[in-house]
């Protein structure tokens, strides 16, 4: 089988259910930058990132694969009869989990900070920030009267880009490197 179709040429794209809508509807749009914040997360694990996080963060991978299959699926359904389950509660569990678990060893913040630091965290801040856009596409989405999105998705979203903080500022303190802090500028001459 070749892997290009020749189908989207004209700029459009098949729907999960027979549908072909334009490359550039909210739908695609959302699961596009799904599909690109699965990449970056991969980027992220790819990093030299503690290899205790390595199965946690593929089960990541899979979930944002899972949801961008259920925004691929506009019709419910379709998602039903085909299995299609997008997010699970027990996927905004995990993660919920993760943070706290990260969390607890590392210093209070007390300022916001920079995205840096070490390699691995500069990477999961990387995928924070694309996990933030994707969220703001799926609520776009979400949004549109007669559009299907199930609130685990917006939830888990959420939840994801408070994980990749805590994970880039995990790293950081697992290799020793400080956050950096910080500080306004001051516009006055």
């Amino acid at each position: 089988m070749k892997i290009y179709t020749k189908r989207g040429d004209a700029g459009q794209t098949d729907l999960f259910g027979g549908d072909r809508v334009g490359k550039d509807e909210l739908r695609v749009a959302a699961y596009g930058d799904v599909d690109e914040l699965n990449a970056f997360v991969g980027v992220a694990a790819a990093s030299g990132a503690d290899p205790e996080l390595a199965d946690l963060l593929r089960s990541v991978q899979s979930a944002l694969f899972d949801l961008g299959s259920s925004l691929a699926t506009p019709d419910p359904e379709h998602r039903e009869k085909y299995g299609i389950a997008g997010v699970a509660e027990a996927d905004i569990e995990a993660l919920e989990a993760l943070i706290d678990r990260l969390e607890e060893p590392l210093e209070e913040l007390k300022t916001f900070i920079l995205p840096g630091g070490s390699p691995s965290a500069s990477a999961f801040h990387v995928a924070r920030t694309v996990c933030r856009r994707a969220e703001r596409a799926v609520v776009r989405l979400a949004r549109v009267e007669g559009e299907s999105v199930a609130a685990t998705s917006l939830r888990y979203l959420n939840r994801l880009s408070d994980a990749l903080f805590v994970i880039a500022r995990h790293e950081n303190a697992r290799l020793g490197v400080s956050d950096v802090a910080w500080v306004g500028r001051s516009t006055a001459s």
